[in-house]
C-alpha cells in the first residue's frame, strides 16, 4: 500500500507501508540480537566483577573503559557518530558497574540477575 505524505515545504513523498513494515521486521530481528549479546557481554562482565571483588580490585576501571570507547571508536564504520557511539557504550558501561556492585553488596545469585 503507498500513501502520499505532505511535508512541511508542501512536497508530496510517497509511503510504502510494506516498506516500512520489512524494515521495522528486521529491526525487531536486530534488536532480538542485541538483546542476547548485551546479556551475553553482561554475564562476562559479571565474572570479571566476582574476580575483581575476590582479589580486593575496584569496580570502576576508568583506564579499560576508555580502551573500551577507543576500540568501539575503531570497529564502527557508521551511521552512528562517534559521540552517539560514545553515549551509548557509556551507558552500557554504567549499567555493567552498578549490575557488578549490586551483586557485590547485595550477594545476588545469578538467577536474580537473569
Amino acid at each position: 500500500m503507498t500513501d502520499k505524505k505532505k511535508l512541511r515545504d508542501g512536497l508530496f513523498i510517497e509511503l510504502d507501508a510494506g516498506q516500512i513494515e520489512k524494515f521495522r521486521d528486521r529491526i525487531d530481528r536486530i534488536d532480538e540480537e542485541l538483546v542476547r549479546l548485551l546479556n551475553e557481554r553482561a554475564g562476562c562482565a559479571l565474572e570479571i566483577g566476582q574476580i575483581k571483588h575476590s582479589s580486593g580490585l575496584e569496580v570502576y576501571q576508568p583506564t579499560r573503559e576508555r580502551e573500551v570507547i577507543d576500540h568501539v571508536h575503531a570497529v564502527s564504520r557508521g551511521p552512528l557518530s562517534r559521540m552517539g557511539m560514545t553515549r551509548l557504550f557509556k551507558q552500557i558501561i554504567d549499567e555493567t558497574r552498578r549490575m557488578e556492585d549490586d551483586r557485590n553488596s547485595s550477594g545476588m545469585d545469578e538467577e536474580e540477575i537473569k
